[in-house]
Formats: C-alpha cells, structure tokens, sequence
C-alpha cells in the first residue's frame, strides 16, 4: 500500500496553477492521476491536444470547467467528470472566476504519442506544437514545429 497527502506532492510548472502527480507520488504502473487547481483562464494542458494511446477522466471537484472538443465545447460542473477516448482532442479551460479544483486520470498511465496543438502568429494558423524548458529556465514553452516560433510561456 502507498499513501500520500496531496498538499505533501510538489506542484509542476505547467499551464495550472497547481498540477500535483499523484500518480507519480503513489509508484501506480498502470494509470495517471494528477491533482489540479486552474485560476480563471488556466488550462489542464499545454493546448488543443490529444492523447494517442490514453484515455482520460476529468472529474470536478469544485468550479466549472470548459473543454474544447472536436464536437464544440462541452462545460464540465462540480459533481461532474467527462471521458475521452484515446485520440481524441480535448483542452480544459477555466473559463470562470472561481477557481476549479480537479482529478484528472489517465489509462494506461503512458500516454502515447501526444500532439498538441496551438494558434502559431508567425504561421496564422493553429500547428503542432513542442514543448522545451525556456532558456532562462524559469518556465516551460511551446514552440511552432513548423516555424520554431515560441506561442505560450507558463511558469
């Protein structure tokens, strides 16, 4: 048996403001599960993405949730959890004032291939993103593959 304490698990950087891996934390081998808090405009994710070789659940704690997905976008409530099926192209978002608390889980625990997706200014259009520590090493970035042009810094 493992046990932990959430608020005893160090935070990542990343796109929420507290991004706990529990998972990681407990030694699971078989699925992911992260602690998440998102203040008003956070994200879950780097950007538009999708796991090619994971499922994930999203279950809400407190605060709503919006996800982009391939159908339009879909709000997630307190009380409330929401799939989705390896391959699918998912981004949450708090898009409200109240901060969201979330599990999120993940089967198997290795996601697979991973493309994420982000509006590149350099390009005009939405393109496939890579994900590099920034070279002050304060922050994470993403960059363009197609053009190398840095299109979000998170902290």
């Amino acid at each position: 048996m493992e046990h932990v304490r959430v608020d005893d698990v160090d935070s990542w950087m990343g796109p929420a403001s507290v991004k706990r891996p529990l998972g990681r934390a407990l030694g699971t081998e078989d699925v992911a599960l992260s602690y998440y808090e998102l203040d008003a405009g956070e994200s879950f994710a780097f950007g538009y993405h999708r796991h090619e070789g994971q499922e994930e659940v999203f279950y809400v704690v407190s605060g709503a949730v919006t996800f982009r997905t391939e159908d339009g976008d879909v709000v997630v409530e307190s009380g409330e959890a929401v799939r989705f099926a390896p391959g699918e192209y998912q981004q949450g978002v708090n898009r409200g004032d109240e901060r969201v608390v979330a599990i999120a889980l993940g089967a198997p625990a290795e996601s697979g291939e991973t493309d994420i997706r982000r509006e590149c200014p350099d390009c005009g259009t939405e393109t496939s993103q890579r994900i590099e520590r920034a070279e002050d090493g304060d922050a994470l970035v993403t960059l363009c593959v197609e053009c190398g042009a840095e299109t979000g810094r998170f902290d």
